[in-house]
């Protein structure tokens, strides 16, 4: 391999890294968004919500993809490759989002919000003051594994003209008829980014447990 095909497989981790933060960033609040709708007692939005989850979640993300770029168009919505692969990550990670989410709120305790209720707290204030401090303490573990699980995701939108890391490995491999190093070096970037992410939830981890939080 040349310094450009390693040069060419960094440029497809920057992709990579680039859109799946991108959906995160969408992702996270949406996610607590939906979970929010599936924990509430509106009979009409915790359906909607339940339906999005169950779709999206049992919707390979390479399917997804296609369908937002090659399907939507015909109801004359159209989407360049790099937005409809943001699209695409973004729903697929709100889904999961949600679950952990959704997760953290069944076991808030009972006893906290039948307080809330007595100091004439509303919906809101609730889920401000009491609610959401606590949830997202216990949802750590699980939104940073769904994190490392969405960067493992992006090689769905290479179906779509995008060059990640492993749509650059391949082209590399076959530019040279030697896919073993980059398809090597490819897996060690995926390592160094998934490891990166467990390296910053151990940071926070530690630093709630210094503070008193965990």
């Amino acid at each position: 391999m040349s310094s450009y095909d390693y040069y060419s497989i960094l440029q497809g981790a920057l992709a990579t890294v680039s859109l799946s933060l991108i959906s995160i960033l969408f992702g996270l609040p949406m996610g607590l968004g939906l979970a929010i709708l599936r924990w509430s007692n509106l009979p009409i939005f915790k359906d909607v919500a339940y339906f999005y989850v169950s779709v999206v979640r049992s919707c390979p993300t390479v399917t997804l993809t296609l369908l937002i770029f090659y399907a939507l168009p015909q109801f004359g919505i159209s989407f360049e490759p790099i937005p409809a692969a943001i699209f695409a990550l973004t729903i697929s990670t709100t889904a999961f989002n949600c679950e952990v989410w959704r997760s953290s709120l069944i076991e808030f305790p009972k006893d906290q919000l039948d307080a809330a209720y007595s100091m004439g707290l509303n919906r809101w204030d609730r889920m401000i003051l009491v609610i959401f401090p606590q949830i997202w303490r216990q949802s750590l573990p699980g939104l940073f594994n769904e994190m490392t699980l969405q960067i493992k995701s992006t090689p769905a939108v290479a179906v779509i003209g995008i060059v990640d890391i492993t749509r650059a490995a391949l082209r590399v491999g076959s530019n040279t008829y030697e896919p073993l190093p980059p398809f090597i070096f490819a897996i060690i970037i995926y390592g160094l980014i998934v490891y990166a992410f467990i390296l910053i939830q151990r940071y926070v981890e530690a630093r709630l447990a210094h503070l008193g939080y965990l």
